[in-house]
């Protein structure tokens, strides 16, 4: 069966930059998922008259409340498999994206239908320094949990899914922490990931680079997850290690 394959963007207050992301999926895509995660600035008009513009094209869930990213991808994941996607390409609400590499993502799917793609970012200067030494501290994590030293940036968020088999690990992380989680419990259950190396930039304010990431309240949550997750890998990497690789 061939790859059926969607676009996937949560947002939350990107009213600046939204319409643009959901205009460059659909240069590449047929269809976008937009999972409207509780936005308030206007994003919500925005979106409808993205829905108005675009029939056919687009799909939008609606949370009532802000739930968190994990959450907003988790939905659109669900949503994804109620239309009959076998996969999901998300991108971020606020143009971080290179959206110029989607044929490398859809090119990898299309050859790897099992795998997770995980984009490799290459940052430019404009990088801020606590998030270039917090993904570094993120990364010698996640050697621990993947039980190997060359490790995936776990907290970009430009990634192809595949759609049944991620949902089918379960619930997990509703806030930040769900972009390592994904990929750690996604590494354990045997998928491939597959890397693509792709540009990342971090729009201004005036471009609408605005980051919801709460320092402390997301910092406590990855500290929590991290400990979870190493304390279970010795036994998920031992079943791993004796699971068929078709299982």
């Amino acid at each position: 069966m061939s790859a059926q394959i969607c676009g996937l963007i949560p947002v939350y207050n990107n009213h600046m930059t939204i319409a643009h992301m959901v205009h460059a999926l659909l240069k590449k895509l047929n269809f976008v998922i937009i999972v409207n995660d509780g936005s308030n600035d206007g994003t919500e008009i925005t979106l409808q008259t993205l829905l108005k513009e675009l029939p056919g094209s687009i799909d939008i869930v609606n949370h009532p409340h802000n739930c968190g990213k994990g959450v907003a991808v988790q939905n659109g994941l669900k949503r994804a498999s109620e239309l009959k996607f076998t996969h999901a390409i998300q991108v971020d609400a606020d143009g971080q994206h290179d959206t110029d590499d989607l044929p490398k993502f859809i090119t990898a799917i299309e050859h790897h239908s099992r795998a997770l793609i995980l984009g490799t970012p290459i940052y430019g200067d404009d990088i801020p320094i606590i998030r270039k030494y917090g993904r570094k501290l993120t990364q010698a994590m996640l050697a621990l949990e993947m039980g190997q030293w060359s490790v995936p940036d776990g907290m970009i968020g430009y990634r192809g899914y595949p759609v049944e088999a991620i949902c089918q690990l379960g619930r997990m992380d509703p806030r930040m922490s769900f972009d390592p989680e994904v990929l750690i419990r996604a590494h354990w259950a045997g998928l491939p990931l597959i890397y693509i190396p792709t540009e990342v930039r971090y729009p201004s304010p005036e471009e609408g680079g605005i980051s919801h990431f709460k320092m402390v309240n997301d910092n406590v949550r990855h500290t929590w997850i991290h400990i979870r997750l190493i304390l279970q890998a010795p036994f998920q990497l031992l079943a791993k290690a004796f699971r068929k690789p078709d299982e």
